[in-house]
């Protein structure tokens, strides 16, 4: 079986025409990435750790990414930290009950000169069924999203 050169030929070019394949497809039918136009809107996409309870939840578009931390001051009340690696105009939250119902925007407040990160005193939602929506503005170009605020209660194996 391994004497026959045409066999021990096939064996050298198929994995190497496979990976060309592969990149040639990826190149042809891949959606080529784009610069936010100033004025539009886009989607950011809640990630992983929104789902948990670790007190943190990282929202992104491309490299535009918004990280939010909370931290209970009361039973009842927390303080929703933003962290944006580029100045905002803007920011904005809503807590609503169900993905449906609409829910009145809050203003939140920069709490430094850069604009970069923001704070705001909300009432501690249920993280079972709460949502919050975001939406912020930079450079005249807006940027929204939505995750279940799961995220907003810090618990670990080690407070059981």
């Amino acid at each position: 079986m391994f004497k026959n050169k045409h066999f021990i030929l096939a064996l050298l070019i198929a994995p190497i025409l496979s990976i060309i394949a592969y990149v040639g497809t990826d190149l042809a039918v891949s959606e080529k990435p784009q610069s936010a136009q100033e004025g539009e809107s886009y989607k950011l996409a809640s990630q992983s750790n929104c789902r948990y309870t670790s007190g943190l939840c990282n929202m992104e578009n491309g490299d535009f990414k918004l990280k939010f931390r909370s931290e209970s001051v009361s039973e009842d009340k927390l303080v929703l930290s933003l962290y944006s690696q580029y100045p905002l105009e803007n920011a904005q939250l809503s807590l609503v009950s169900d993905q449906q119902s609409a829910g009145e925007p809050v203003a939140m407040q920069p709490s430094d000169d850069g604009h970069q990160n923001w704070q705001l005193t909300l009432p501690a939602p249920n993280a079972d069924s709460d949502w919050l929506r975001v939406v912020v503005k930079a450079n005249n170009t807006l940027y929204y999203g939505e995750t279940q605020t799961k995220f907003v209660h810090y618990q670990t194996l080690l407070n059981q």
